[in-house]
């Protein structure tokens, strides 16, 4: 019985997390020759929510019906939670936040319909930068609620090093050694030949993605974890496992790239539900339908699809480089991956001494799928309903 134990402790755990967060908040600097900078803040306001899923984007009509009081109030939460959020430096000194003036924006880049009739929080701070000034860096404050997405422009052209900061990092520091040019006279023509070349871009942006992929679901996307532990609890033998896994990262593969390229689009109060229904189906498929049979793998491919749409919004709109979308994409995903792969490794090694398989069932699958399926059916009221 102490397994049980175990499994509910780790459920009862995981329940005090959302499903998937939110999109995470774009920093956005811009260099120019000249020495005009601009640092740009984007703030979703879904981020004010005590459960940011289970609220809407801030759609044109909704924003159209916010009094002045209203809107006031959430640019001063806005403004609240970049001051809890960001630092940033130049030349390697002070750390310092600068003076963001913050008003409402409608969303440009989104890869989805319903992003571009949604209204967002941006911030600006201008800077005049001199010929002197030969770095930039920002930090992500240990109080930061979100994860910060770091990325730069020089004379309007994309970065390719984008880095995913977590509470308490700093990013990697922009080199802008002989960038700037003497003044507003200097020649546009031989600005605009400027390039900013650096070897770890790749790689950097890379592996930023990759940790922010496997953390999405471990220990973010309780969500996705109750599915992968759906998955398991059908059988521990090798094949039928290999093959639901198989199937699933297929799927969510596919969508999770077609949505973030935005090819495909979705709307979350479409996808939150049936994502939520997913986990219940599954996980009274394992009480009432023991054993595998090959149609678990065209219901586990088709949830898998729902899946991937839940985690587009990691990576849209944010009108990252090209080179750098991609890596961004694979690395996600690659993450993603590697999260399941640990959450699979976890429930083997903490049912692997139980041999016998009617125990095994007694003790650990049935009472872990009812409580999957309670969590499952309960999510889906919850988010068509409230």
């Amino acid at each position: 019985m102490k397994f049980v134990t175990i499994y509910f402790l780790l459920l009862s755990t995981f329940a005090l997390l959302n499903g998937h967060p939110i999109p995470d908040i774009p920093v956005i600097g811009d260099f120019d020759q000249n020495g005009s900078s601009v640092i740009t803040v984007e703030i979703d306001t879904r981020s004010f929510a005590d459960d940011p899923e289970e609220v809407p984007m801030l759609s044109g009509p909704a924003f159209d019906k916010l009094t002045a009081e209203e809107k006031k109030d959430l640019l001063l939460e806005g403004k609240n939670l970049i001051r809890e959020a960001l630092l940033i430096r130049f030349d390697e000194k002070e750390w310092f936040l600068p003076d963001f003036e913050y008003d409402f924006e409608k969303k440009i880049g989104g890869n989805t319909v319903e992003e571009s009739d949604t209204f967002v929080i941006r911030g600006y701070a201008r800077i005049k930068l001199s010929s002197e000034s030969q770095s930039y860096q920002i930090r992500a404050k240990e109080s930061a609620v979100y994860d910060i997405i770091f990325t730069n422009r020089l004379n309007g052209i994309p970065q390719k090093r984008v880095n995913v900061l977590f509470p308490g990092e700093n990013s990697f520091t922009l080199d802008l050694t002989n960038f700037f040019g003497p003044g507003e006279e200097s020649n546009s023509t031989e600005s605009s030949k400027f390039e900013y070349k650096d070897t770890a871009d790749s790689q950097s942006t890379f592996i930023s993605f990759l940790r922010q992929g496997f953390v999405h679901v471990v220990p973010l996307g309780l969500d996705h974890i109750l599915f992968v532990f759906g998955l398991f609890l059908l059988s521990r033998r090798w094949k039928p496992l290999i093959l639901q896994v198989s199937a699933f990262t297929l799927a969510h593969t596919l969508t999770l790239g077609l949505a973030t390229l935005g090819i495909i689009s979705v709307s979350p109060q479409i996808v939150e539900p049936i994502i939520a229904a997913s986990i219940a189906v599954i996980a009274l498929e394992n009480i009432f339908f023991p054993g595998y049979k090959p149609y678990r793998l065209v219901i586990v491919f088709i949830f898998g699809l729902i899946h991937g749409l839940g985690f587009a919004g990691a990576l849209s709109g944010f009108n990252l480089e090209p080179t750098s979308l991609l890596l961004g994409l694979f690395g996600f995903n690659l993450g993603v991956e590697f999260g399941q792969l640990a959450l699979l490794i976890a429930a083997y090694l903490l049912t692997a001494q139980i041999k016998n398989q009617s125990n095994y069932r007694q003790w650990i699958v049935i009472p872990g799928s009812i409580t999957i399926a309670l969590f499952g059916i309960y999510w889906t009221i919850e988010r068509i309903f409230f």
